[in-house]
């Protein structure tokens, strides 16, 4: 049996290497922190509390450990925007740490994309063939930078290995009609299998836990804006470029084809899901914040198109491009929640932004109905087709999602339900979408002939 005493240690051990992880306190800060600690441990425990009371009162007194790392943020600022950019310090000892390894690593990661990328330029003729290939020739590239970060376990790699080659058969072996749906659908498609498969290797093949999927959720949508910025810096810089080079007769637009772009655009991939872990508890996170801007503008957006929704005659006659543009803003919808509930502290009350959502949602509900409404009208005057039944599956899975998300954040708001289970809803019902992708992709090319 451990003793007290022991039982003591290890708690602080544990807590210490939680407070590890947040890159704003440093290892100085964290042995100032962890000598505080003790200290208040002494003190409660000199009044008659036992260790573990004392340790869990000592813990509770020290605070919130994120808005104390947020107060670190404030008060080294300069410090933790050379940690962003992996700056050595002065000591040229550490010129060759971990940080510029991981550089190094992910330098060699993303030329190696970008030569997937000229290797399939060159030996895919097609750009059904390109479309179908290009996921597959550069997406393990970015699995493998958490390989390597994370030290996933050779046996989860492996595992992972066969969904990837059978995945890359389909894609391949399928006697697709270079010009059929069937072969648009699976290319659109196979990225958000191939998405689940990095989601796994980032998660350290922990996928069965609510945590670490969450996590991969936020990842993804704070990679989407790095990635967003990393383009308009580059298109800017490549702008200038072309332009002052033109100046004096130098065209680049040749180079910029044939070799800037297809390094540039799978490498801005890989950077950027390095600087997303880079900054990790440095700055506060951006996708979240986002969502404050565009909850309420989405919310006008949505209530706007229901009426012309709903004012435009026989649903039969509504449009086959608004109907996509109404899926691209429900899968909007759905990200707005996402990222504002992995955000939000699960402790504090309900408040105006939680009522401010699920107006959202119950606006997301009535245009997907209306939306399905269509998509039903069509296919009883036109019949069934591959586009049809494949918008069809993802708004009736964007239905059930969202109508239970409202429920969960109905029930919230009355104070009958733990803010939990809404989170908890979120990742359990995230796997369903991959499930659904790779169906697309393996049985819609049979059941519709290929066509």
């Amino acid at each position: 049996m451990m003793g007290e005493h022991e039982r003591l240690e290890a708690q602080i051990d544990q807590w210490r290497s939680y407070v590890q992880r947040h890159r704003a306190i440093a290892p100085a800060d964290v042995d100032e922190m962890e000598d505080h600690l003790r200290g208040r441990v002494d003190d409660l425990t000199a009044t008659g509390l036992d260790d573990d009371e004392a340790f869990l009162v000592a813990v509770r007194r020290m605070g919130n450990l994120d808005a104390v790392s947020h107060e670190f943020a404030r008060e080294h600022s300069e410090r933790l925007w050379k940690q962003l950019v992996l700056v050595p310090d002065d000591d040229p000892a550490q010129a060759s740490g971990p940080a510029w390894r991981e550089l190094a690593v992910v330098l060699a990661l993303a030329v190696g994309a970008g030569i997937a990328l000229k290797v399939a330029l060159a030996v895919f003729d097609t750009d059904s063939a390109l479309l179908r290939n290009v996921p597959l020739m550069t997406a393990p590239f970015l699995a493998a930078y958490f390989v390597w970060k994370r030290r996933v376990a050779w046996r989860v790699v492996a595992a992972l290995l066969v969904p990837y080659a059978l995945l890359a058969v389909v894609l391949n072996v399928y006697p697709y009609v270079d010009t059929g749906s069937t072969v648009v659908l699976a290319a659109l498609h196979a990225p958000v299998v191939l998405w689940a498969l990095v989601g796994v290797v980032y998660v350290g093949g922990r996928w069965r836990d609510q945590d670490p999927r969450m996590d991969f959720a936020r990842f993804t949508g704070e990679l989407v804006v790095y990635v967003t910025l990393l383009a308009i810096g580059g298109g800017v810089l490549l702008g200038l470029t072309a332009a002052t080079l033109s100046l004096v007769g130098v065209d680049i637009e040749p180079a910029m084809e044939d070799w800037i772009m297809p390094f540039a655009v799978p490498g801005a991939v890989v950077v950027g899901a390095w600087l997303v872990e880079a900054k990790q508890d440095v700055v506060e996170n951006i996708a979240p914040v986002l969502t404050r801007v565009f909850t309420p503008l989405t919310t006008v957006m949505l209530l706007v198109t229901l009426v012309v929704l709903l004012g435009a005659g026989g649903l039969a006659d509504v449009e086959r491009e608004l109907l996509i543009l109404m899926d691209a803003t429900l899968v909007l919808v759905l990200c707005l929640l996402l990222y504002s509930v992995s955000a939000r502290d699960s402790l504090a009350r309900p408040g105006w932004f939680d009522g401010l959502q699920l107006v959202l949602v119950g606006a997301a509900l009535a245009v997907d109905a209306v939306a399905l409404t269509a998509m039903l009208t069509r296919i009883a005057e036109f019949g069934f087709s591959p586009n049809k039944v494949a918008a069809l599956g993802l708004n009736l899975l964007l239905l059930v999602h969202l109508a239970r998300s409202g429920l969960l954040l109905l029930g919230f708001l009355r104070e009958r339900q733990p803010f939990g289970a809404l989170v908890r809803w979120q990742t359990r019902f995230l796997p369903v979408y991959a499930v659904w992708a790779a169906f697309v992709v393996v049985a819609f090319g049979p059941v519709f002939g290929f066509a």
